[in-house]
């Protein structure tokens, strides 16, 4: 298992958790420079999965957001995605791998005060669909998971910035999350699960 870290102190945090991983050290903000990170590595000639699940959000109108936050959010949730996902296809072609976009609720309707988030999560959607009509003929599967709210930091930051008060009981666990993940992944390859919408439970 290969993991993606944004600096080092971190990737020895998962390493720590995940002894058996191995960690490359790479800013999803600065996504021309993840071909550099990445070589030199021993990475693998066949890739059986790769799980794009990194993203921002910073709140706020329209009027009121500059060119820096687009840039940003852009960045991490999109263009970097696409780049990794680039980098990367040679090896998942070999495996016949599969590639799961955890994108949000917010790519399928757009709140208010979060449009550059929205914006990266629809183009993070219409991503997901042209590299599956793409590599179709390679055997690459690929699957975009659309989260409802999830107990993470995030949330917690933008309920804030909302002046909404915080439920975490109202809102799914990351590892809901991650067993849809895991059920689309092990899902026989004569089926491919390609959209799921995941909402929080009663």
């Amino acid at each position: 298992m290969w993991l993606l870290a944004r600096d080092e102190s971190r990737a020895r945090e998962l390493r720590a958790r995940f002894p058996r991983s191995r960690t490359v050290v790479a800013d999803l903000a600065e996504p021309g420079a993840l071909d550099g990170a990445l070589k030199g590595q021993a990475l693998p000639a066949r890739l059986d999965s790769l799980l794009h699940v990194a993203g921002v959000a910073e709140s706020g109108r329209i009027g009121d957001v500059g060119a820096g936050v687009w840039e940003h959010t852009l960045a991490v949730n999109l263009i970097a995605p696409a780049e990794l996902t680039r980098l990367l296809l040679p090896a998942l072609r070999a495996a016949r791998g599969h590639v799961v976009f955890v994108n949000s609720g917010a790519g399928v309707y757009a709140p208010p005060r979060l449009g550059a988030y929205a914006a990266s999560k629809f183009g993070l959607k219409a991503l997901a669909e042209t590299l599956r009509a793409e590599e179709h003929e390679h055997g690459v599967r690929v699957t975009t998971v659309y989260p409802g709210e999830t107990d993470t930091p995030m949330q917690v930051r933008l309920h804030e910035q909302f002046g909404l008060p915080y439920r975490p009981e109202a809102h799914m666990s990351p590892a809901s999350v991650a067993a849809a993940v895991v059920t689309a992944l092990d899902l026989p390859r004569d089926a491919t699960m390609s959209d799921l919408m995941l909402r929080p439970g009663c």
